[in-house]
C-alpha cells in the first residue's frame, strides 16, 4: 500500500475544489449549490449537486468493489483504516479550520471533533467479530460468523460532520462492506475533503462520496442495490428512512433525537454543578443529540442552582468561532434557526419567565443567546419537544418516583445524566432512566469500545463497540456433518 506524503499531497487544496467523489475520481455536476459560513451568512463554497445517474455510478462502483474488498484480509482493511486515522492527523489543522468555517463551532469543538475521529479510526481498527464454534465433535462442527452486509449508505448529519462520518466508515470498512457518503448540505465540505484525500489509500469503489439536497437521500433509502442504510438525524425524517428503505428491507442504523433529562439532587454543590450543567446543555451551542434539553432541579436547590448557571453563563462568549476566545458558535444553518426561534417565541407568547436571554438580536450570523427557562409548564413545547439549540427549560422536582416518571414522559430514549453526591440514589435513579446512555455525575463521555444507540424514537441498531461493528454484518452459520457416509 503506497502513502502518499503530505508534500506530495499538497495540491488537495481546503479552500476550492469541493466535488464529489466516485470510484477513486473527482466527479462534478452542472448544477451546485452554495455553502454558508453560519456565523457570517456569507457564501465560502459551493458543492456539485449528485444527479440520479451519479448517484447510480457510485452505488455500481461500490457494488463492483465490495467482492473484492469483503475478501481482503481483516488485517489489511484493519491497516488501511487505520492508515485513514494517520492521513485526517496529518492534515488535522486544515480540517478543523475547514469545519469551523462550515460549521461554525469554535476551535475547542473543532479539535474534540477532529482529533476524536483520528481516535476512532486508529481504535476501530482494532477490532473484530471472531467466529464464534458453536459445536464440534467428532460428528458435527456447527460455526457462525458475521458476513459483511454489502453496500452501505451513509446519510451524515450536519452537526458534527467529521465525528459522525466516521462512525459509519470506520466499522463498515473493517467488516468488509464498501460505502456511499452524503453529507449534509449544509455541511458537506469536510467529508467531500477527507473521502478525497484518502483514495490512495483504498481500491477504487470502496469509499465514495455525493453531495446533493433532500432528493439524494431519498435515491439512497430506495435504491435496490445499496444494502444498508446508516442514517444520523432527526427521528421525524428517520421514520421517513425507515419507511424507504422497507421496500428492499434494507439493514437499518438510525441514530435519531433526543430528549435528554438530567436530573439534579438536592445534595449538589450549586457552584460546582453549574458549569456540567451549562456544559451538558449547551456544548456545540445545543446543537447535540446528547445535549441535556430538560433539567430537573430538586426544590430545595433550584433557586441556587438556577443562579449559578446564569452566573456561569454570563461569563461565556457565544461569537464567531474564528475568534480565539469564542466558546459558543451560531447556530448552524438558517432553516434551524428558524425553529429554535420558534420556541424564543412560544416562550413569550405564553408567558414563561425567562432566567436569561429571551431576546435575539439581528444578523449578521444565526446567533442565538444562550437561554434559561425558569420552570416553564410540563406540557410546553420547550419540555416536550427538541429544540436542538441553546434554550433551556429548568424544572423543579421532589419526589423520585415522579422525577422519574417525568423524566421517562417522552417518545424520546438517548441519553440522560444524574448528578449527586449520594451515588446510591444516584446510581438507583440512574437505572430507572429509559435511555441508551445514562451518565453518572458526568455527561458525554464516549469510546470506540462503548456502544452506543437510543430507546424508543430515538433510534434503531446501535454505534461503537462490537456491537457497532456487527451492524454492518449478517449472521451466517455453517453446520457440517463430517461423518464419512453422509453422502
Amino acid at each position: 500500500m503506497a502513502l502518499h506524503t503530505k508534500s506530495e499531497a499538497a495540491r488537495i487544496s481546503f479552500d476550492t475544489g469541493y466535488v464529489s467523489t466516485i470510484e477513486g475520481k473527482a466527479a462534478t455536476s452542472p448544477t451546485t449549490a452554495d455553502v454558508y459560513n453560519p456565523a457570517t451568512g456569507q457564501v465560502i463554497a459551493s458543492v456539485p449537486v449528485t444527479p440520479r445517474a451519479q448517484l447510480d455510478d457510485a452505488v455500481a462502483a461500490a457494488r463492483r468493489a465490495f467482492p473484492g474488498w469483503a475478501a481482503t484480509p481483516l488485517e489489511e482493511r484493519q491497516a488501511i483504516v487505520s492508515a485513514i486515522g494517520d492521513r485526517l492527523a496529518e492534515y488535522a489543522e486544515e480540517f478543523m479550520a475547514l469545519l469551523t468555517r462550515e460549521q461554525g463551532k469554535p476551535r475547542a469543538g473543532a479539535e474534540w471533533e477532529v482529533l476524536g475521529s483520528v481516535a476512532w479510526f486508529r481504535e476501530i481498527s482494532k477490532q473484530s467479530l471472531p467466529e464464534e464454534t458453536v459445536l464440534d465433535t467428532a460428528e458435527r462442527r456447527v460455526v457462525s460468523r458475521a458476513t459483511p452486509v454489502g453496500v452501505v449508505g451513509a446519510i451524515v448529519p450536519w452537526n458534527f460532520p467529521i465525528l459522525l462520518a466516521v462512525w459509519k466508515i470506520a466499522p463498515a470498512l473493517v467488516a468488509g462492506c464498501t460505502m456511499v457518503v452524503k453529507p449534509s448540505p449544509y455541511t458537506p465540505l469536510c467529508d467531500l475533503k477527507l473521502v478525497e484525500l484518502v483514495q490512495d489509500l483504498l481500491p477504487p469503489g470502496v469509499l465514495s462520496a455525493v453531495s446533493g439536497d433532500d432528493d439524494l437521500g431519498k435515491w439512497m433509502t430506495t435504491h435496490p442495490d445499496i444494502d444498508k442504510i446508516a442514517f444520523t438525524g432527526s427521528s421525524e425524517t428517520g421514520k421517513h428512512v425507515m419507511a424507504s428503505a422497507s421496500g428492499t428491507l434494507k439493514r437499518l442504523t438510525l441514530e435519531l433525537g433526543g430528549n435528554d433529562p438530567a436530573i439534579v439532587l438536592p445534595d449538589v454543590d450549586p457552584q460546582k454543578v453549574a458549569p456540567a450543567l451549562f456544559w451538558a446543555a449547551f456544548q456545540n451551542n445545543a446543537q447535540f443529540c446528547n445535549a441535556a434539553k430538560r433539567v430537573f432541579i430538586h426544590a430545595d436547590v433550584y433557586d441556587a442552582v438556577r443562579d449559578a448557571l446564569v452566573d456561569y453563563a454570563r461569563t461565556v462568549k457565544v461569537g464567531d468561532g474564528a475568534e480565539p476566545d469564542t466558546q459558543l458558535g451560531p447556530i448552524q444553518n438558517e432553516p434551524q434557526f428558524r425553529k429554535v426561534r420558534e420556541f424564543f417565541d412560544d416562550c413569550r407568547d405564553n408567558g414563561h419567565r425567562f432566567a436569561l436571554g429571551g431576546e435575539i438580536g439581528g444578523g449578521p450570523g444565526w446567533f442565538v443567546p444562550v437561554t434559561l427557562v425558569d420552570n416553564p409548564p410540563e406540557d410546553s413545547r420547550l419540555v416536550v419537544e427538541e429544540p436542538f439549540g441553546p434554550i433551556l427549560p429548568l424544572l423543579k422536582w421532589t419526589d423520585e418516583d415522579d422525577v422519574v416518571r417525568r423524566a421517562n414522559d417522552t417518545p424520546y430514549g438517548l441519553g440522560a445524566s444524574v448528578w449527586g453526591k449520594d451515588l446510591t440514589a444516584v446510581q438507583r435513579i440512574g437505572r430507572r432512566i429509559d435511555a441508551g446512555t445514562v451518565w453518572l455525575n458526568e455527561v458525554h463521555q464516549y469510546s470506540p469500545h462503548q456502544v452506543f444507540g437510543g430507546h424508543k424514537e430515538s433510534g434503531i441498531g446501535a454505534e461503537n463497540s462490537l456491537h457497532g461493528l456487527a451492524e454492518y454484518t449478517n449472521w451466517q452459520t455453517i453446520t457440517l456433518n463430517k461423518a464419512p457416509d453422509a453422502v
